[in-house]
Order: structure tokens, then C-alpha cells, then sequence
């Protein structure tokens, strides 16, 4: 967090916006409260289901035919929408583990993280790796607990998962009246009001009633007596036990307020937005060298966290989603590439709303644009308006998975170095190009990727590819002199590639492979991961 007590005052437009990501072990309804955001948000009439029969509408965040056919989200979306007085743009991203390099850096372009956690569950394998991640970044979090409609866990229980998994305080913002046939809904602690679910229209919750602490005769017109004692017990137990809220520790990323819901029955969303406006921070300040940008400057800056191919399967088209960092982007503007030094007019940017898109006439610093581009935009570009800036911290990581990949056609093979590049520029995969022999090896992070592309190689390219074992099954960027590295290059030949970049690979067989270069090469340096900076 950047203390500069001289830094000018943030403009209204910028102050109001809010960007965030929602993350969450696979399952836990993610995609489902992304909807009900943009329903909420007033962007759609009509909010979808993941896993959608019929006639019933498909979600707006999953817009691939892959994640339609399998009901997860298999790539990063951006959306943007008004709530009240606010500019809200989130971020959804996939749980899967397979997918979680999308992930890390998605959180790089956002300034706070909703954490879904399943009421049944806890925390789960995905939410802990993904919740490490934010931590790094000092991502103020915000959790809902979701499905509190099913039978879930006792919420103490749930609390002190958390804490003890995940080292942060928890404070509730809400608390359950009830779980699973008998929830009845939520009494709000920071407002003191209570929230019913609407038993006849499970979709609407009942207006907030308003009351005067739990002592209020109120109360119990509406909650069972049973339940009105045991919610009376439980307030006061978190009141003793747990930390009080405070925004401070929150923006700091110590201490995470937590709502309890039900995301498919509308329950609980409309508070956490309520939180994510008052709590959540405005946007941040950037790390770059030589200096950090701030959101206010007049300038305008701004950097692509992720590149997708094909959005729109009627054109080749990729779109650089850019995250502005300062300043007021007005559509036309010329903007500065850093990596090659080039001025680009940005004529065409969009704001999306999943799949949907319309022309962003303007943006401020915080939000998240489109700049439909041919292949000159790359993960972790900057744009400026002249000055050297390079925005830092977008990594890139080895893959843990490698595979062999030739066209079905052999004739076709310079048909899929262009499609293999394409996704590979995407950072949806690794594609390493040996100095001996040919065809191409894939790296991924999880086995489900190999399907993933499989099937976008064949729908978007019309090229059916195979997936063969390779001898290898693990991948190091190496660095060091010039001298050194052709020599190091010319004695282990069959072991080197490059990647998309030009950049050397050294391609193992064995953890052994590694101990051997870092013995007999001190000169060498082997990297498990890349700067994506140019």
C-alpha cells in the first residue's frame, strides 16, 4: 500500500471504480455469482445457469464451446457493470488447477479478490493455492460462503478453517440464521438488519429489516424462537472471539470480512457488493521500472495481463485485455509499445461483457479494456504515452506436463506452427521448437489442457492434431554470457529448444539432468520461471 501523504487527490471517476477477481476451488459457484453480479448490476435481464438444460439461458462468462460442453470455466473473462455509485469490473477466472497460470496472472491486474468458499466443504487444495498468490500480492480479500441453502458445515468451524489454513483473520460481515431446509437467511452485522430469504420465490430476498440490536421484539416476528437464541448466542460469541471490522487491516490484507449466501437462489450477493464498494480498495498504485505509476497521473499507461485468440470464431481476431494504470484513455489515442518502441492508434477498444463487447469510447485508471490487435500485443506489453515504463511481476512458470504435438496432416505442419504460436503468445501453453529433429513440444501445466487445445486447434483452425509422449518431462529457461551460453548450447544439443520468444529452453528428462548443469555449468543459470516482461 503506498504512503505518500503528498500524492493529489484521486479524481471521482477513478476513485469510484472497483476491480477485482473472484477466485475459488472448482465448483464452489464462482461462475453462478459472477451472474448474479451482472444481474444485480442491472447488465442482463436474465441470469444463466452453468449447467444449463434446454431452454434455460448458458452463463455470459463461459462463452467457449469447450467450457459449455464441460460446464467450467477454462479461461479468464472480464466484465464490467455499474452498481449504485460505483464502476464494479471483475474478473472471472478458472478454478481449475490445470488453468491457474490464467490465474496468477489475472491477480496482477486487479486490486482485491472475492474468495468463494463451498459451505460443505471449507477450504479446499485450489482455494489455498490460489489464496498464497494473493498473498503475495497483498490482495485484500473478500469471501462469501456459499450454498449456506445445502447442508453445509457448522460456520465456526468453517471460521476457524480459514484461519488456521490460510493465515488471516476472519470477521463476519453477516451471519446465517439456520443452514441447509431451515435457512432462513442472514443478519447483516455491519448494518444490524436482517435479511430473510423469500420461502414461496426462493429468488428474491426479502427487504432488509431493519432492527435495533437482537434485544428488538422485531426480531422474533420473523425467526423462531429456537433460532433467534441460537443466533443471539452466536453474535455474541463472534462479537467476543472475533476481530472487530476494520478497513484498515482489510486493504492490508490481514483480515477478511466474510458474507454467507446462496449465489443460485440470489441470497447474500447483493451484500457483499454493498461491502465490495464500501470496503474494497479504489485502484492502486502500479509496480513498474524505473518508478511506480500512480492511478492519478495524467499520463495514460496501462499493461496486457492476458492475450485471447479467437473470441470471435467469425474472425481471427486475439484481443489484449489491458489493464489501465493511470490517467484518462480516450478511444483514438496514440499510445506508446515499449517493447518495440512503436506509437499505436488504439481505435477500436472494447469493454466487455463476457463475449459481449461494445466500443469503449473512454476508460479510466482501474479498468480493464480490449485491444483487438494482430499478434503485435503480448503478455506483460506496456502502453504509454512516451515514457519508458515496464510494468513487473507478470511471471510466467515451467510446465509440469510435456507432450509432443504433429498435424493428423503432414502437409499441414506450417498451418500448426501458426495455430501452436497463437496459443502459445495466449500463454495458454508452452511451445518449445527442439534444435534437433522436428515437430513441436507442448508444455502445459495440467493434462485437462492438452484437451483444451486439442479441441480449439480443430474448431478454430480445422486442424486435428495428436498428443504423443515425450522424452522429456520437464523445462528450464537458462541465462548467462553469450560465450558461455553457445558453448553450453553446442555440448548439450539434444536437450535445447526455444520458445515462442526466441528465449533458450534446456528440456530435462530427470531432476538429475538439473544437478548435473548446475555442477558442471556454475556459469548457467536455470530458471523455473520468466519475467513476461520485454
Amino acid at each position: 500500500m503506498d504512503q505518500l501523504s503528498n500524492r493529489p487527490k484521486i479524481p471521482d471517476e477513478i476513485s469510484r471504480r472497483r476491480t477485482f477477481a473472484i477466485i475459488s476451488h472448482p465448483d464452489a459457484g464462482k461462475t453462478t455469482l459472477t451472474e448474479k453480479f451482472l444481474l444485480f448490476g442491472g447488465a442482463i435481464q436474465l441470469a444463466g445457469q452453468v449447467r444449463a438444460k434446454g431452454e434455460a439461458r448458458r452463463t455470459r462468462s463461459d462463452f467457449m464451446q469447450m467450457e459449455k460442453d464441460r460446464g467450467i470455466s477454462v479461461s479468464a473473462t472480464a466484465m464490467s457493470f455499474d452498481f449504485k455509485n460505483f464502476r464494479f469490473n471483475l474478473v472471472d477466472t478458472p478454478g481449475h488447477s490445470d488453468f491457474s497460470e490464467d490465474t496468477y496472472r489475472t491477480l496482477t491486474a486487479v486490486d482485491a479478490a472475492i474468495m468463494v468458499i463451498d459451505g460443505a466443504k471449507g477450504v479446499e487444495s485450489q482455494t489455498r493455492k490460489l489464496f498464497e498468490v494473493c498473498r503475495l500480492r497483498d490482495l485484500p480479500i473478500f469471501t462469501f460462503c456459499n450454498k449456506m441453502d445445502r447442508e453445509s458445515r457448522d460456520v465456526f468451524d468453517i471460521i476457524d478453517e480459514i484461519q488456521d489454513n490460510l493465515a488471516i483473520d476472519v470477521t463476519p460481515a453477516s451471519w446465517p440464521i439456520g443452514v441447509g431446509q431451515d435457512f432462513l437467511g442472514c443478519y447483516d452485522l455491519i448494518n444490524d438488519s436482517l435479511d430473510l430469504v423469500d420461502k414461496a420465490n426462493r429468488n428474491l430476498s426479502v427487504a432488509s429489516i431493519k432492527i435495533d440490536g437482537l434485544n428488538d421484539p422485531e426480531l422474533q416476528k420473523h425467526v423462531p424462537k429456537d433460532l433467534t437464541k441460537k443466533l443471539i448466542d452466536e453474535v455474541e460469541m463472534v462479537k467476543e472471539l472475533l476481530p472487530k471490522l476494520d478497513k484498515k487491516s482489510i486493504l492490508e490484507g490481514h483480515l477478511t470480512p466474510i458474507w454467507f449466501g446462496s449465489a443460485i437462489n440470489s441470497f447474500g450477493v447483493k451484500e457483499l457488493m454493498n461491502g465490495l464498494g464500501e470496503l474494497a480498495p479504489e485502484p492502486q498504485v502500479q509496480k513498474a521500472s524505473p518508478r511506480e505509476i500512480l492511478p492519478e497521473e495524467n499520463n495514460v499507461s496501462g499493461f496486457v495481463f492476458k492475450v485471447q485468440a479467437n473470441m470471435d470464431p467469425k474472425h481471427r481476431d486475439r484481443v489484449a485485455f489491458v489493464r489501465i494504470a493511470s490517467g484518462h484513455f480516450k478511444r483514438g489515442m496514440k499510445l506508446n509499445h515499449v517493447r518495440t518502441n512503436k506509437s499505436m492508434a488504439i481505435s477500436n477498444p472494447v469493454m466487455f461483457l463476457a463475449s459481449d463487447r461494445e466500443l469503449a469510447d473512454e476508460a479510466w485508471a482501474g479498468d480493464i479494456i480490449g485491444i483487438p490487435n494482430h499478434g503485435q500485443l503480448r503478455i506483460g506489453d506496456t502502453l504509454t504515452e512516451g515514457e519508458e515504463l515496464r510494468v513487473s511481476d507478470l511471471p510466467s512458470f515451467a510446465p509440469e506436463l510435456l507432450q509432443s504435438c504433429r498435424a493428423g496432416d503432414p502437409l499441414k505442419s506450417k498451418h500448426l506452427e501458426k495455430a501452436l504460436m497463437q496459443f502459445a503468445e495466449e500463454g495458454a501453453a508452452k511451445v518449445f521448437k527442439p534444435n534437433i529433429g522436428s515437430g513441436f513440444i507442448i508444455g502445459v501445466i495440467g493434462s485437462l489442457q492438452f484437451d483444451v487445445l486439442a479441441s480449439r486447434i480443430e474448431l478454430e483452425y480445422g486442424l486435428p492434431v495428436r498428443f504423443e509422449p515425450s522424452q522429456f518431462n520437464s523445462a528450464r529457461w537458462i541465462s548467462g554470457g553469450k560465450t558461455d551460453l553457445d558453448k553450453f548450447s553446442s555440448e548439450n544439443k539434444q536437450h535445447i529448444a526455444t520458445d515462442h520468444d526466441n528465449d533458450l529452453v534446456f528440456l530435462t528428462r530427470l531432476q538429475w539432468d538439473i544437478d548435473r548443469v548446475e555442477r558442471d555449468y556454475p556459469e548457467i543459470n536455470l530458471s523455473a520461471t520468466k519475467e513476461m516482461m520485454r
